[in-house]
């Protein structure tokens, strides 16, 4: 295994890190004193400032960094990637200020993959410019969405169109105005092999007969102004063209994009829990209790201690996942991606939990603080939950046994 990032990467990297700290990180107040959000997600409107950062990184060149395919990316490859998702990871802008954001990212990767010229022209080309934004639709709330059997949503192919019926939530970016198209999984036919009973489906957000039905809080926080949507799909008919790939194929499209994107949750979950382990320490050094900086106290040195071994560890199970990634494909990597889908969103959990606790009080209200729990809280679910994931590495592990 090489973990060697290239030269290319390194240097962009390093202009992404400068930027970060010297543009992004500076505006984050900003950017919370230009959000009008909250529960009324009608009224949610997109702080100016993000526009303004977008178009500097544009101007920079440091865009759609996460496309390995050179004509619509930078052609670093996941493992190059991996370093320059981690210092995004540190800001809760950062990710769509250099257009690297989900859903956005695995949207492109299927229409890059799969999408037809007409497709890439319509929906991929704008997506990438960062002129649009983007949601996908796939877990539902009546049934165990961790399990694509289960799904209830339809996509029927009649005559020259496909009907969707079905409710979908948890579709990130539903709640944004720039939002102009969510990729739809549904099924397709319902007595064909398990695999090949999905479609997905491109989506006009204005398709007559979608409707967003409300904004999801996320533990008390609406992500605004993306958001995560519940959305009625109600006999919305589409040209049978809007198929990505054609009909059966969702199932193959799917496991394709949540290679790549559960990697980058990861990559970015790696720098939030490195920021969060900057901030622990800073408490530590700086505060004072019973006459002691708190570093001093009970077993605090033991928890920086084992913050950082747990960090380094995901890190590299990350850099893994990304180099069997790069070399062997998703299927090759099943084992890696699925281990560190675990692993990195509960180190980010668990260093965060240990810098809220080391904050006492102040850490219950700090924004940055419940920003890195949320998310880490909240990875343990999205692109499937621990459980799944420790259940397809102890399959594969035991596969060998037979």
């Amino acid at each position: 295994m090489d973990f060697e990032h290239s030269e290319r990467s390194k240097a962009v990297t390093a202009q992404v890190r400068r930027f970060v700290e010297q543009r992004v990180v500076p505006n984050h107040q900003t950017y919370r004193d230009q959000l009008v959000g909250g529960a009324d997600w009608t009224r949610w409107k997109v702080p100016p400032i993000i526009e303004e950062l977008k178009q500097e990184a544009k101007d920079l060149g440091l865009w759609n960094l996460f496309l390995p395919d050179e004509k619509y990316g930078c052609g670093l490859d996941n493992r190059d990637y991996a370093p320059i998702a981690e210092v995004t990871g540190q800001s809760f802008i950062a990710p769509e200020v250099f257009n690297c954001s989900a859903p956005d990212t695995g949207n492109a990767e299927v229409l890059v993959q799969y999408g037809s010229e007409e497709q890439k022209q319509q929906w991929l080309e704008p997506l990438l410019a960062g002129e649009i934004r983007s949601g996908f639709a796939m877990t539902e709330p009546a049934v165990a969405s961790s399990d694509a059997t289960n799904m209830r949503a339809t996509c029927e192919v009649v005559g020259d169109e496909v009907v969707l019926n079905g409710q979908k939530w948890w579709t990130s970016g539903a709640g944004d105005p720039r939002c102009a198209f969510y990729i739809f999984m549904g099924v397709t036919d319902a007595q064909a092999d398990r695999h090949q009973r999905h479609s997905m489906v491109l989506v006009p957000a204005d398709a007559p007969g979608l409707e967003v039905l409300r904004m999801l809080p996320v533990l008390g926080h609406y992500d605004d102004p993306h958001g995560h949507g519940e959305l009625l799909f109600d006999n919305v008919r589409l040209p049978k063209r809007a198929i990505i790939a054609g009909a059966g194929r969702g199932f193959e499209i799917a496991q394709g994009r949540l290679g790549p994107g559960r990697i980058h949750h990861c990559m970015r979950a790696i720098g939030a829990a490195e920021r969060a382990l900057r901030r622990l320490c800073e408490r530590a050094v700086h505060r004072i209790a019973f006459g002691k900086p708190l570093a001093n106290l009970g077993g605090n040195r033991d928890i920086i201690a084992n913050s950082r071994m747990a960090i380094d560890q995901a890190r590299l199970l990350t850099l893994k996942a990304a180099w069997a990634l790069d070399t062997m494909g998703t299927f090759g990597a099943l084992t890696d991606i699925s281990a560190i889908k675990v692993i990195a969103p509960n180190v980010l959990q668990s260093v965060t939990d240990a810098a809220m606790q080391i904050h006492g009080g102040e850490g219950m209200s700090d924004p940055e603080l419940n920003w890195l729990l949320v998310m880490g809280r909240a990875l343990r679910l999205a692109d499937g939950p621990d459980e799944v994931h420790r259940g397809m590495v102890a399959r594969l592990e035991l596969k060998k046994y037979r």
